[in-house]
């Protein structure tokens, strides 16, 4: 006799509120064969009726070599594992899988069903929320090494005055002004990074910024024994950028390039070459190319990754991220080539927007042999 209240669950189909059941569920037999899935799993994975479970998950033909519904099948208990597969559309999932028995009246399994709970968006959450941890731990010791030598160089120059040392004086002024110059170089990266920002677009002379960014490094470079290079197209038009994104992009490209000329113990000529000219016809390049240490494929390949870094405790992971950020909102992309002991060129390229010429580009299109001379 139906329960009191009851008679609007009789009259649905239970097929429809397994239907509804927010995870992915199959029956399977012996063979790993589905038997019967969910609606959710046919959004997701296809009907898969009548074929094999792994070559449906995981598109491939051959059995998980830890799989939880084999398990079942041979203990009758429940199984848990974590899996990685493959939606219909190409993507990827984590899931949480649980297999449980279906035991016939001889208490032998018959089939296995099994449930599985999409967690991607969890791990996603799992992995930001490690990285942002360890995105602190880095930021917090560099800022630390950066207050301690601000304190350092303080107190040698408290000690030249007090001593009336011009040198002592000195010399702390200039332990002082590195670690302001770091410390405002990182605050300049955290911002970039850590926001999406609108850009304030006008039209810009290209020529203009990279004279800028000569004019901040050179003191710098010399200091460091590095020739810095400046090259630019004279009929370059005006085009339309973020004039503070591009001048931050350029500054950590140089700031990298000449951290890479010293490192290197082998060329007694360093050089950086900062470069603004014709891509092609309807494409403007930025280039920042040294003679330093290279890259190999690995680090090529991780360079613009958040917090990658490969200079131990002397780098944040920051620069390159800002670099790569600030193509993309220009609607840009960034090419590097770069070989272990021959150097790093990175080119950056822009669609002229808002370009006017009185003569065809194709007239002044740049030499691409054009390199660091030697």
């Amino acid at each position: 006799m139906d329960q009191p209240g009851n008679s609007w669950i009789n009259a649905w189909d239970f097929g429809a509120i397994i239907d509804l059941l927010p995870c992915y569920l199959s029956i399977q037999d012996r063979h790993l064969r589905i038997l019967y899935t969910n609606q959710n799993f046919k959004d997701d994975f296809g009907d898969g009726i009548g074929k094999l479970c792994h070559a449906i998950y995981k598109k491939n033909p051959e059995r998980c070599e830890d799989c939880p519904v084999q398990k079942t099948f041979t203990d009758k208990k429940v199984h848990l594992s974590e899996e990685t597969v493959r939606l219909k559309d190409g993507g990827a999932a984590q899931l949480i899988v649980y297999s449980a028995p279906m035991l016939n009246a001889a208490g032998e399994v018959a089939a296995v069903i099994e449930m599985s709970t999409n967690i991607t968006k969890l791990k996603v959450m799992q992995d930001e929320l490690a990285h942002l941890g360890q995105s602190f731990a880095i930021l917090s010791h560099d800022i630390k090494n950066m207050l301690e030598g601000l304190q350092g160089g303080g107190y040698v120059v408290e000690e030249g005055l007090k001593d009336r040392d011009e040198n002592l004086t000195m010399k702390g002024w200039r332990i002082v002004k590195k670690n302001i110059d770091e410390l405002s170089r990182l605050t300049k990266n955290i911002l970039y990074s850590s926001k999406k920002r609108s850009g304030n677009y006008r039209h810009v002379a290209p020529d203009q910024i990279i004279n800028e960014i000569n004019g901040m490094f050179q003191e710098k470079a010399k200091a460091m024994k590095i020739r810095l290079i400046q090259q630019t197209n004279p009929q370059l038009p005006m085009i339309i950028l973020d004039p503070d994104g591009i001048r931050r992009m350029l500054s950590n490209l140089v700031w990298n390039a000449m951290e890479a000329c010293g490192k290197d113990k082998k060329n007694s000529i360093k050089m950086v070459v900062v470069r603004a000219d014709f891509y092609d016809e309807q494409h403007l390049m930025f280039e920042v190319e040294d003679n330093g240490i290279g890259m190999d494929e690995t680090i090529r390949h991780n360079v613009f990754n958040k917090f990658y870094s490969t200079k131990g405790n002397d780098g944040t992971g920051l620069g390159l991220f800002v670099v790569d950020k600030i193509v993309k909102e220009h609607g840009g992309r960034i090419e590097v080539l770069s070989n272990p002991g021959i150097g790093s060129r990175f080119r950056a390229i822009f669609r002229m927007r808002g370009a006017f010429f009185c003569y065809p580009a194709s007239s002044f299109l740049p030499d691409p042999k054009s390199r660091i001379p030697g």
